[in-house]
C-alpha cells in the first residue's frame, strides 16, 4: 500500500502540484481512507520528501542504465536528456520552483543529492569524452561538471524561462548542444553534427 500511495501521490503532485494536493485529495484519489495514508506517512511534508527522492532513485537508476550501455559521451548525454525528460513529461507545474517556494529544507537537500549524483555521471563521461578524442584535452573536469550541473538546473528555474515561452524540450535541446560545442575536438564535433543530423531525420519521418 506505501507504494502504491507514493506513486498515487507523485502523479497528483507533478500534475497538480504540491501545493495544491490535500491529503484528503489523494485519498479520494485511491479510494481509501486518509487514516490509511497516515499510517505510513506522519505528515504530507513526509510525503512529499519521500516522493521526491522516490523520483530522484528512479531517475539515478535510469541514468546508471544509461551509463553502462553508452557508446560514446555524446551520445550518453541526448540519452540522458530524453530519458529525463520522458519520465516528467506528465509533469504539468514546476516540481523544482514548488519545492523552493513551499518547501524549502526538501528542495536543498534534494539539490546535494542531484549534485553528488550528476557531478559523478559528468565527470566519468567527460573522462570517457576526452580517453576517446571527443572532448579536448585540457579541459578541468571538475570545473566543467559543475558548470554543466549549475546550467541545468538553471533552465529549470521557471522564473528565468518561463513555460509560456520556453518549451521544455528545446531548453535541455539547446543547453545540451551549447555544452557540446564548447568542450568537443574537431572529431567530437563531427559526430554531434552527424547525430544531431540523423536525430532530425528521425523525428522528421
Amino acid at each position: 500500500m506505501k507504494e502504491k500511495i507514493i506513486s498515487k501521490s507523485e502523479e497528483l503532485f507533478f500534475s497538480l502540484g504540491f501545493k495544491s494536493v490535500t491529503m484528503d485529495d489523494i485519498a479520494n484519489a485511491m479510494g481509501i481512507s486518509k487514516k490509511t495514508i497516515y499510517a505510513h506517512f506522519s505528515n504530507k511534508t513526509e510525503l512529499v520528501e519521500v516522493v521526491t527522492f522516490s523520483v530522484l532513485d528512479h531517475i539515478s537508476e535510469g541514468i546508471d542504465r544509461i551509463n553502462a550501455a553508452s557508446i560514446n559521451p555524446i551520445e550518453e548525454l541526448y540519452d540522458i536528456k530524453m530519458f529525463v525528460i520522458n519520465y516528467l513529461k506528465s509533469v504539468k507545474v514546476s516540481p523544482q520552483h514548488q519545492l523552493k517556494k513551499y518547501y524549502p529544507q526538501i528542495y536543498e537537500r534534494l539539490q546535494i543529492k542531484q549534485f553528488e549524483k550528476m557531478h559523478s555521471s559528468f565527470e566519468n563521461s567527460l573522462k570517457m569524452g576526452m580517453n576517446t578524442g571527443l572532448f579536448r584535452p585540457d579541459i578541468d573536469v571538475n570545473f566543467i561538471s559543475r558548470l554543466y550541473f549549475n546550467g541545468v538546473t538553471a533552465i529549470r528555474d521557471i522564473s528565468v524561462f518561463p513555460e509560456s515561452d520556453f518549451d521544455k524540450n528545446y531548453l535541455f535541446e539547446s543547453y545540451l548542444e551549447y555544452h557540446l560545442r564548447a568542450i568537443t575536438t574537431l572529431k567530437g564535433l563531427n559526430l554531434l553534427n552527424n547525430f544531431t543530423k540523423s536525430n532530425l531525420s528521425s523525428n522528421a519521418s
